[in-house]
C-alpha cells in the first residue's frame, strides 16, 4: 500500500534567515522580492502583526505596528544552499523521496518499519538540528492528502508539527469543514466553478459522480477526486522534469537611460542565462528579449520584446551576441527604462544535440572554455570571471539594502565564532 509523506519548511525563507542570525529568532520577519520591492515570506511573527504576501514595503514600512518588523532582501544562493543540506538530511533516512519545491519534498513512507509518528518527529529533529529550518511533515495514502496534512500540521499547533491522516474515519469527519479551495490542485478559478454548482468543501467534491468530474474538471480534476479517495494516481518522480524554459528578468536599482549602461544588463542576464542552461546540461533553441519602463511612475509608458530562433547553445559569448543583436532594434532613446529580460525556450539535452556541419563556434573548444568559465566561479564564486561586456561597476543592478551574508556558500562570508 501507498503511503507518502510531504515535509516542507516553515516560512522557508524566513526561517532561512533566522538559522544563522540568532537575534532573529523571535522577531518578525519579512523577506522582501528583488529590488526590495515586495514581501514574499513571512514568519509567523510577521503575519501576527497582520503582512500579507505582496504587501509593497515601501508603502507599509512605516506604520507604527511594523515598528519591530524586520526586513530581508532576498539571498537566493543561501535559500538554495540550505534546500540542498535539508534533501542530503532526508536522503540519509528515507530511500526514495520526491524534491517538489525548494522547502518541499515528498517522501515514501511505505518501507518504514516501527512508530511512523517517531520517525516523523525524527525527520523533524534531524533537519532542526543539522540546517536549522523548522518543518512540518503530512502523512497520507496519497499525495494530495499528505499535502492536506501538510497544511493541517502547520496551522493546528496541537499535532506537533505531524499529522496523520492515514485513517479514513478521520478524513471522512476532516473532509466535512475542508474548504475545496484548499486542496492542492483545485486553483481559485476551479473554485469558484465548483462554488457555483454548490461544491464548497472537499466532501462536497467526493460526492460528485466521477465522470461529471472528469467533464467539467478533465483528467486533473478526476485524478484529485481519486487521490482524495484514497487512489494513489501520483506516483514519486524521482528524476526532476527537464524544465522546459528560463527566464533571467530584473528590475533595475535605477532607471537606465543610456544605451550602454542597458547592453550591459543584457549581456549580464545573457550571462546568468548561459550559466544556468549549463548547470542543467541544456542547450536553447529560442530567444526572447524584452524591456520597458515603469507604469507606475508616470514615466511614458514603452514596452517591446522580441523573439528569435538562435543556434541550439550554451555558449555565454553566443547568447550575448544574440542578446544584443535582438536588442538593438528595440531600443529607444529618451526613456527611463526600469526593467529588462531574457527568456531561453525549446531547450534539449545537451548530450543528444546532433552535430552541426557548419557551427558558427568550434563545439569543443566552447565547451572547454564554458567549463573553465563555470569552474573559476564555482570555486571563488559567482562573476569572480566573467565577460567584460557585462560591465565592471554596474550601477544598475536591483538594490538588496538588508542582503544577509551568504553564510554557506562564500568563504569570505563564513559564520565566525568567538570563545572567551
Amino acid at each position: 500500500m501507498a503511503l507518502y509523506g510531504l515535509i516542507d519548511g516553515n516560512s522557508f525563507y524566513c526561517s532561512c534567515e533566522q538559522a544563522f542570525d540568532p537575534a532573529l529568532r523571535d522577531k518578525p520577519v519579512v523577506v522582501l522580492s528583488n529590488n526590495d520591492g515586495c514581501v514574499i515570506a513571512r514568519s509567523a511573527l510577521a503575519k501576527a502583526v497582520g503582512i500579507k504576501m505582496g504587501d509593497p514595503w515601501h508603502l507599509i514600512r512605516r506604520r507604527p505596528e511594523l515598528s519591530e518588523v524586520v526586513a530581508k532582501s532576498s539571498n537566493y544562493s543561501h535559500y538554495g544552499d540550505l534546500s540542498r543540506r535539508v534533501f542530503e538530511i532526508l536522503g540519509a533516512h528515507v530511500q526514495r523521496l520526491e524534491p517538489y519545491s525548494i522547502d518541499e519534498t515528498f517522501l515514501d513512507l511505505a518501507p518504514v518499519t516501527g512508530d511512523l509518528m517517531e520517525f516523523c518527529q525524527m525527520l523533524r529533529g534531524a533537519v532542526r538540528q543539522i540546517a536549522k529550518i523548522p518543518t512540518c511533515v503530512g502523512v497520507g495514502p496519497s499525495k494530495t492528502i499528505a499535502k492536506a496534512a501538510n497544511k493541517l500540521a502547520k496551522s493546528r499547533p496541537e499535532l506537533n508539527g505531524v499529522c496523520d491522516l492515514r485513517d479514513e474515519a478521520t478524513r471522512v469527519a476532516l473532509y466535512q469543514d475542508l474548504g475545496i479551495g484548499e486542496v492542492w490542485g483545485i486553483g481559485g478559478k476551479t473554485a469558484e466553478k465548483l462554488a457555483a454548482r454548490g461544491v464548497r468543501t472537499v466532501a462536497d467534491f467526493l460526492r460528485l459522480d466521477p465522470r461529471k468530474v472528469r467533464d467539467m474538471m478533465s483528467v486533473v480534476g478526476a485524478r484529485v477526486q481519486a487521490e482524495l479517495r484514497d487512489v494513489s494516481c501520483l506516483p514519486l518522480s524521482l528524476m526532476a522534469p527537464q524544465r522546459k524554459g528560463i527566464a533571467v528578468t530584473r528590475s533595475f536599482g535605477m532607471p537606465i537611460t543610456d544605451w550602454w549602461t542597458m547592453r550591459e544588463a543584457v549581456a549580464s542576464y545573457a550571462t546568468r542565462a548561459g550559466e544556468k542552461l549549463r548547470e542543467h546540461g541544456l542547450l536553447a533553441s529560442t530567444m526572447t528579449v524584452l524591456l520597458h519602463t515603469n507604469p507606475h511612475n508616470g514615466d511614458p509608458w514603452y514596452s517591446n520584446q522580441h523573439s528569435a530562433r538562435i543556434e541550439a547553445t550554451n555558449d555565454t559569448t553566443s547568447l550575448i551576441g544574440e542578446a544584443i543583436r535582438m536588442l538593438e532594434p528595440m531600443w529607444r532613446a529618451g526613456f527611463r527604462y526600469s526593467k529588462a529580460g531574457i527568456m531561453l525556450g525549446e531547450l534539449i539535452d545537451a548530450g543528444s544535440q546532433p552535430m552541426s556541419l557548419f557551427p558558427t563556434k568550434d563545439p569543443v573548444r566552447s565547451a572547454r572554455a564554458m567549463a573553465a568559465l563555470d569552474a573559476v566561479n564555482g570555486r571563488f564564486g559567482r562573476d569572480t570571471l566573467r565577460p567584460l561586456a557585462t560591465g565592471i561597476s554596474r550601477t544598475w543592478t536591483a538594490k538588496a539594502m538588508n542582503l544577509s551574508p551568504r553564510y554557506t556558500t562564500r568563504v569570505g562570508e563564513i559564520l565566525v565564532g568567538t570563545a572567551y
